[in-house]
C-alpha cells in the first residue's frame, strides 16, 4: 500500500487527479499520523478529523476533480485566519469561542483549489513573538523538540516538518513565516505586498503582515503561492545570471550572527557561483534606527489587535508590549519611517538584483513557557535570534527562507533571499537551484 504521508502536495494532488489515490484516504491517513505524534509536538489547537473526512469525500466528487491543483491535499490553517465553522483564537483567552461565518479568502482559495483544511495551529498569544507557547498549546521543533518551532507560525510550521501534512499556511508581520521555516527545515516565501490578500488583523500591522506557504519543496511553496495569489507563478523559462549580494551582518547594532548561520550562507553562496551567477560580498546600507523602527511597528501593530480585547485575559508579556506601543500607533500609521527606509534601501537594489543573507542568526530559543516570562526577557530573546527578518517586512519587499546547512544537534540551518517587488518568481528559481544543486531532507526523523 503507498504511503502519502511525507509525500509532496504536487505528488498528493497529481494522485488524486489520476484517481491513484482517493481524498479521504490521503486526508485518514494525516489525520491518524497526527493523533500519533501531536502530543509530543503541539501543532495543532484544533483538529477538524470528522469534518476533514467529509470534505475530502466532497472534493472527491467534485465534478472538476482532474483541474484542481491542490485536490485532496490536507493543509493546516494558521489560527488567526478565519475557517468557516471554527473559532479563531489567536493564540489567547481574550479572544471569542465563536465559529466563524465564512473563510478567509486564502482559505477559500485553498478550499477552491481542492485542499481540504485539517486543522487550526498554534500561535503565539495574538501573533506578536518568535516563540509559539501559551494558553492553547506549545510548539515545539519535531528536529529538536527541546527547542521552540519559532514564531509566530510555529504551529503550521511543525505540523509540515513532522509530515503531518505536506504544505501550511502561516503569515509573516515581523519574519512569522521565515522564523519557523528556518528553525524547522521548510521552504517559505513572505510575498511582496499586494500579491496575496492580507486581512491577517486590524490594519495587517500597517501593512507589514502577509500570507504566504510553508511546504518542504520550492515547488510546493511555488503552486501554494500561484493558488494563494489567484495567477500562476512561473517558473522563469531561462533563468538569468543574477547580480547577489551577500550579506552576513545583522541589521540590528550589537546582534552578531553565529558562526552555522553565517556558514550557511556562505556555502548558499558557492551554490549559487556554481550555478552561475555573479556574487559579492556586500551589505544594505541598514540606518542605525533600524531597530527603534522595528520596535515602534511591532509593539504599535500589538496595540491595535489588542483593542477591544479583556486586557485582564492578556498575558503579561502582550498587555507590556502594547502598553509600549499605543504611544507609536500613529507614527506607524503615518509610515514616514518605512518610506524613509525603502529609499534608502532602493539604490542597493539597483545594484545587486538579489540580498542572500543568514536567515537567522542564531538556533531558536529553547521550548518553555516563554508566555510566563517578562516582557524584556521575551524582547531580547527574539532579537538576539531573529533579527534579519524584519527590515522586508518594513519595506514589503518579497523574502524566503531556504533550508540550507544543519547545526551541531542535526537541526536544519537555513538562509534568506529577498528582492525587488515583484520579484517572487524569480526567488523561487533561485531556491530551487540551491535545492537541487544540495537536496535537503523534507521531514524531521520522527519514525
Amino acid at each position: 500500500m503507498t504511503s502519502w504521508v511525507g509525500r509532496t502536495a504536487t505528488e498528493i494532488a497529481a494522485a488524486v487527479r489520476e484517481k491513484r489515490a482517493t481524498p479521504r484516504e490521503v486526508v485518514a491517513e494525516h489525520l491518524a499520523r497526527i493523533e500519533r505524534l501531536d502530543g509530543g509536538i503541539g501543532a495543532f489547537r484544533a483538529v477538524r478529523a470528522e469534518a476533514a473526512l467529509a470534505e475530502a469525500d466532497e472534493v472527491a466528487s467534485r465534478g472538476d476533480l482532474a483541474e484542481l491543483p491542490l485536490a485532496g491535499v490536507p493543509v493546516a490553517v494558521k489560527d488567526n485566519l478565519a475557517v468557516r465553522g471554527e473559532s479563531k483564537r489567536v493564540g489567547s483567552a481574550a479572544t471569542p469561542d465563536t465559529p466563524s461565518d465564512e473563510d478567509h479568502v486564502t482559505v477559500a482559495r485553498l478550499r477552491a483549489a481542492g485542499a481540504v483544511v485539517v486543522g487550526l495551529t498554534n500561535v503565539p498569544e495574538l501573533c506578536v513573538f518568535g516563540t509559539t507557547e501559551g494558553v492553547h498549546g506549545t510548539a515545539r521543533n519535531p528536529w529538536d523538540t527541546s527547542r521552540t518551532a519559532g514564531g509566530s507560525s510555529g504551529g503550521s510550521a511543525a505540523a509540515v516538518a513532522a509530515g503531518m501534512v505536506p504544505i501550511a499556511l502561516g503569515n509573516d508581520g515581523m519574519g512569522s513565516l521565515r522564523i519557523p521555516a528556518a528553525n524547522c527545515g521548510l521552504v517559505t516565501i513572505k510575498p511582496g505586498t499586494g500579491v496575496v490578500p492580507a486581512g491577517v488583523s486590524d490594519g495587517d500591522w500597517f501593512g507589514m503582515s502577509e500570507n504566504g506557504p510553508l511546504a518542504i519543496t520550492v515547488e510546493d511553496a511555488r503552486l501554494m503561492l500561484s493558488v494563494l495569489a489567484d495567477t500562476e507563478v512561473v517558473r522563469p523559462d531561462t533563468p538569468g545570471t543574477y547580480r547577489i549580494a551577500v550579506s552576513l551582518r545583522s541589521p540590528i547594532a550589537g546582534v552578531a550572527v553565529s558562526k552555522p548561520y553565517a556558514s550557511a550562507a556562505r556555502e548558499a553562496a558557492g551554490l549559487l557561483i556554481k550555478a552561475g551567477h555573479q556574487v559579492r560580498r556586500a551589505d544594505p546600507p541598514y540606518p542605525m534606527s533600524l531597530g527603534v523602527t522595528s520596535l515602534t511597528h511591532w509593539t504599535a501593530g500589538t496595540a491595535v489587535d489588542a483593542q477591544g480585547l479583556d486586557a485582564r485575559q492578556l498575558t503579561r508579556r502582550t498587555r507590556v508590549h502594547a502598553a509600549v506601543g499605543k504611544r507609536f500607533v500613529g507614527r506607524a500609521r503615518a509610515g514616514a519611517s518605512r518610506e524613509e527606509l525603502r529609499r534608502r534601501l532602493e539604490p542597493f537594489f539597483d545594484e545587486y538584483d538579489v540580498l542572500l543573507t543568514p536567515a537567522l542568526a542564531r538556533r531558536s530559543p529553547r521550548s518553555e513557557p516563554w508566555h510566563e516570562r517578562g516582557w524584556l526577557r521575551n524582547i531580547m530573546a527574539n532579537t538576539n535570534y531573529s533579527p534579519l527578518t524584519p527590515p522586508w517586512n518594513l519595506t514589503g519587499w518579497p523574502a524566503m527562507a531556504v533550508p540550507l546547512g544543519t547545526l551541531p544537534s542535526g537541526a536544519p540551518t537555513a538562509v534568506q533571499l529577498v528582492g525587488r517587488p515583484g520579484s517572487e518568481a524569480e526567488l523561487l528559481a533561485l531556491a530551487e537551484r540551491m535545492e537541487e544543486l544540495r537536496p535537503w531532507r523534507r521531514t524531521a526523523p520522527l519514525d
